[in-house]
């Protein structure tokens, strides 16, 4: 266990296909009794007893005051509260808490935090804006009245600058959140410790890893790009209404397939993160932490993506709304024209907004994610006890040998 952002040797504790070595387990009494659960024929039914020389303990009496294994209260029968020396208590975790957390490493840690995602926002969106601008070709007009051949010449020229422009947009908005991401989980694996750490900290502990996370999410594209052209080419090579068919049933297994392979490897950037894990290991290592949560893992990602869309709208709408009154002659005119403007004025107030939007959105996401990583550890290989180590938590301490 060190102060590094893995913590703890990656795979310390057995998880799914490891015996039960190493994990901490209720210990013997000193005594020579059974261990905690274990019953003996002579002891009495859990729940019909009451303390020695109780008052009112006897058949027919009041039940016993709160702390004596009744409800619970100030004395014996309240369970310890996990410690909580950051943004999250050290115990398995729920969904609130995940989102409480990323909200509250935002708010505890919003230099670094803020440091990071704007600073790379307002490049990224400046750089869009200038490809937008210089190279990028204009959208094109599409005449509702066309038929024939200009119809599909103007559909064609329509589709190429969609996706010039989608991927153009793409490719930018993925290095972005390469760098926003790699740097924001060593921000997060502190905050869990109560620790605070510098930008400069931060990114000097996450740049020798983000090749690898380059390399796995280029991995990733790539694998889900050849599981959609498996699904759609059948159906592409054949005609008629047996061809759309085949097209809509590969359309919908692929989306299908790649969903639930994205959920299956949806920790392995915070293990690449903060175990040093290697691009397999790490893709290998998620399946593993995932196995078995999967739903509950899908859910809380749909639930943190559509909190993001909705920021999105709530944000997004009104500057856009801003952005066509000002660079057109008014919104009657822009909605009454056939082309969205796209001189400097729309593309600037558009661009601040969606700087908003990121500085906002990556922590939250990145926070969710790491999070999610640090839940399913501490459920399957007891993280909390290095973590509580490691923080300096009282009764935590490692024993001298």
């Amino acid at each position: 266990m060190n102060d590094s952002p893995g913590w703890a040797t990656p795979g310390s504790a057995p998880s799914d296909d490891q015996d039960g070595a190493g994990v901490p387990r209720p210990s013997t009494p000193a005594d020579g009794g059974s261990p905690a659960g274990q019953r003996f024929p002579a002891q009495p039914p859990g729940g019909q007893w009451s303390a020695p020389n109780a008052p009112g303990g006897g058949p027919g009496m009041p039940p016993p005051p709160p702390g004596w294994g009744g409800a619970p209260g100030p004395g014996w029968g309240r369970a310890p509260m996990a410690a909580k020396p950051g943004v999250i208590p050290l115990r398995p975790l729920g969904l609130g808490e995940i989102l409480d957390g990323a909200v509250s490493t935002m708010r505890s840690h919003w230099r670094p935090v803020l440091g990071v995602s704007l600073t790379v926002s307002v490049i990224t969106e400046i750089l869009l804006i200038l490809l937008q601008r210089y190279v990028l070709p204009e959208p094109s007009t599409v005449d509702p009245n066309a038929v024939g051949i200009e119809a599909l010449r103007q559909a064609s020229d329509s589709m190429r600058s969609d996706v010039l422009t989608t991927a153009s947009a793409g490719v930018v908005g993925l290095v972005a959140t390469l760098l926003i991401t790699s740097v924001l989980t060593v921000v997060i694996s502190r905050s869990v410790l109560g620790r605070s750490v510098t930008l400069g900290e931060a990114w000097s502990e996450a740049r020798p890893r983000i090749l690898p996370l380059l390399g796995m999410t280029l991995l990733l594209s790539l694998m889900s790009a050849a599981i959609m052209a498996a699904g759609l080419l059948p159906g592409l090579l054949l005609d008629g209404g047996l061809g759309l068919a085949l097209v809509f049933l590969g359309f919908v297994t692929a989306v299908v397939v790649v969903v639930w392979l994205m959920v299956r490897f949806t920790l392995a950037a915070p293990a690449l993160m903060l175990e040093r894990q290697p691009v397999l290991m790490a893709l290998r290592r998620s399946a593993k932490l995932v196995k078995g949560s999967w739903w509950r893992t899908f859910g809380i990602l749909i639930l943190s993506y559509l909190i993001v869309l909705v920021l999105t709208l709530i944000i997004a709408i009104p500057f856009g709304v801003i952005a066509v009154t000002v660079d057109s002659g008014g919104l009657s005119e822009f909605l009454n024209s056939s082309t969205s403007g796209t001189g400097w004025p729309f593309l600037i107030v558009t661009g601040v907004g969606d700087v908003i939007i990121s500085t906002l959105a990556y922590p939250f996401t990145a926070g969710v994610m790491a999070l999610l990583y640090i839940d399913q550890r501490i459920r399957r290989e007891a993280l909390d006890l290095d973590l509580a180590r490691a923080a300096g938590v009282p009764g935590y301490e490692t024993p001298r040998s």
